[in-house]
């Protein structure tokens, strides 16, 4: 835990804050009477041991720039759903769109792995020192969401989505806000790279490996960024 991450129900006096559970498991471990901390949705600072389970805080920075992206994702495999969200969390990823897909098994939506994504992009806050939660949203429902919503999400941003067969190469160092689509493994289907082309997406190629979701996803965005 690289961040002691509050919530305003933790608070019970104005700089005062009470932890417990895991959060306390941690910083037992670490072994410090003193850590980062910041609260959710605010800013950052540092926190020091005054009682059981009490901390004092000293708020005095911002949290780190979000990353100038909107992530379009397949859903992904259920095992691996929270590391990808995590990891997107932790790059400063603000805006998450999980979205059906032709090769996306319908047992998918039924995880209760979706239940957990806030739990998630916690851990991927306090890795990265950020307080700044994502918005997570997610759509059942490819062809409407393509048609009625996407473009103008995109607006204003370079919009691009990540295919194995694509003949032009993922740009570098994009130096505007980009929205980025990225399948499932194996990619998407012929047709739907046809509905992102009529939604204003250029397809782009990493290369010639197919990587699964959890690789993909950092590789594209360190690339463009």
């Amino acid at each position: 835990m690289n961040l002691l991450l509050l919530f305003p129900e933790d608070f019970i006096g104005v700089t005062r804050a009470r932890v417990d559970g895991r959060r306390l498991d941690e910083i037992r471990r670490i072994g410090s009477d003193t850590l980062r901390a910041g609260v959710v949705g605010g800013q950052l600072g540092t926190a020091r041991i005054v009682a059981a389970g009490e901390v004092e805080v000293v708020l005095d920075s911002d949290p780190p720039p979000p990353l100038p992206l909107t992530l379009v994702l397949a859903l992904p495999r259920p095992k691996v759903l929270g590391r990808v969200i995590a990891g997107a969390t932790s790059m400063g990823i603000k805006r998450i769109f999980l979205i059906n897909a032709w090769r996306v098994e319908k047992s998918y939506w039924k995880s209760p792995k979706l239940a957990t994504l806030r739990d998630h992009a916690i851990l991927g806050l306090e890795q990265a020192r950020d307080t700044i939660m994502p918005r997570i949203e997610t759509r059942r429902f490819f062809l409407p969401f393509l048609e009625d919503e996407l473009p103008s999400i995109a607006a204003g941003t370079l919009p691009l989505v990540a295919h194995p067969g694509a003949g032009e190469p993922c740009p570098r160092d994009a130096n505007r806000p980009v929205t980025l689509a990225i399948g499932p493994e194996g990619g998407f289907i012929a047709e739907e790279i046809a509905s992102y082309e009529r939604a204003g997406f250029r397809p782009v190629s990493f290369g010639r490996r197919i990587l699964r979701v959890e690789t993909a996803v950092p590789a594209l965005v360190g690339r463009l960024f």
